[in-house]
């Protein structure tokens, strides 16, 4: 079985990711490659102590990288959008 630190690796901190949140009030993951959305969804809900209403997820495609004339691949990761229920909130950098 899964722990919820297996499933949700750490979250994504980008200008969209926070125009998502004050606007939709929606929050970005970087989640484990072989991850669900109902192991998704109970992880957030255990971690954080709020109610998700939705889960949407993609597979990004790791980048090609070259340095020089070697050639080489970034891995492919899974990011989740997690929609919280009305009322809830959640704050990664409250304080600082």
């Amino acid at each position: 079985m899964k722990t919820i630190y297996d499933v949700l690796l750490s979250p994504l901190l980008t200008e969209k990711g926070t125009q998502l949140k004050e606007q939709d009030n929606k929050v970005v993951f970087r989640v484990a490659n072989d991850a669900n959305k109902i192991e998704i969804k109970k992880a957030v809900e255990e971690a954080f102590k709020v109610k998700v209403e939705r889960v949407t997820t993609m597979n990004c495609r790791g980048k090609i990288k070259r340095m020089g004339k070697h050639e080489g691949k970034r891995p492919n990761w899974k990011k989740a959008i997690v929609t919280l229920k009305k009322g809830e909130k959640l704050d990664f950098i409250e304080g600082v």
